[in-house]
């Protein structure tokens, strides 16, 4: 027969190891805190582009509602991330970039269409091309390991998808980015890469964030494990 009085003195010790856990602000807090980082990131590269330029490209239709979607694909993109981290929240919350997305990418595929029709102004050559691309890789290695290091903060029970959620935001900010800087009018050829730079940036947020993720909560367990073992 079991010992009441061990029982006690176990849940006694147990209780007596306890520390104070300060909870996690909600996924929508964290969500602006990151996407506040992606704003400090974008006035800190603004000086650096040729405003003169951005107005132009701005004005034309497609090319600022396209950058008005990565931006929305974004937002929405890490707010479901941190929503996905957080247990019982329902999965259908990955659904919520999808608009936005549509838009942006929508958008895109008519600025194509655009460039084809008036190819003498829209001359992209193999060196811009490649400028943006790692434009968009070395934007989105800073805000990829910031993202991931908030969201291990939670525990994902679907680490993956939290984590190619991460991905989708961090690569639509990228491109929402790279519009002050970008030397030409939306092209077929532009539109590929940076249809490859978020496959990217997604599918590694996605294999390594995810396993990143997926490892932090055994960590913090096994933490606790060994606190409370006298």
């Amino acid at each position: 027969m079991s010992d009441p009085a061990s029982h006690e003195r176990l849940v006694e010790e147990l209780a007596r190891s306890l520390a104070p856990v300060r909870p996690l602000p909600g996924p929508g807090w964290r969500a602006v805190a990151w996407f506040s980082a992606v704003l400090a990131l974008a006035i800190l590269l603004l000086p650096l582009s040729d405003a003169a330029s951005l107005q132009l490209r701005l004005g034309v239709p497609d090319l600022r509602y396209a950058a008005l979607g990565a931006m929305l694909t974004s937002m929405a993109a890490a707010f479901a991330a941190f929503q996905s981290s957080v247990p019982g929240r329902s999965r259908t919350w990955a659904l919520l970039p999808i608009p936005p997305l549509v838009v942006w990418l929508g958008v895109s595929g008519l600025g194509c269409l655009r460039a084809w029709l008036a190819p003498a102004s829209n001359l992209a050559e193999t060196g811009e091309m490649r400028g943006c691309f790692v434009f968009l890789m070395g934007v989105s290695l800073p805000l990829s390991i910031l993202l991931v290091t908030m969201l291990r903060r939670a525990c994902p029970l679907n680490p993956s998808l939290t984590a190619a959620l991460g991905g989708l935001a961090v690569a639509a900010a990228a491109a929402a980015l790279l519009v002050p800087f970008h030397p030409h009018d939306a092209t077929a050829t532009d539109l590929a890469v940076h249809l490859v730079a978020v496959f990217i940036v997604v599918g590694l947020n996605g294999l390594l964030g995810g396993r990143i993720l997926e490892g932090a909560p055994r960590r913090r367990t096994a933490a606790t494990a060994s606190e409370a073992d006298p």
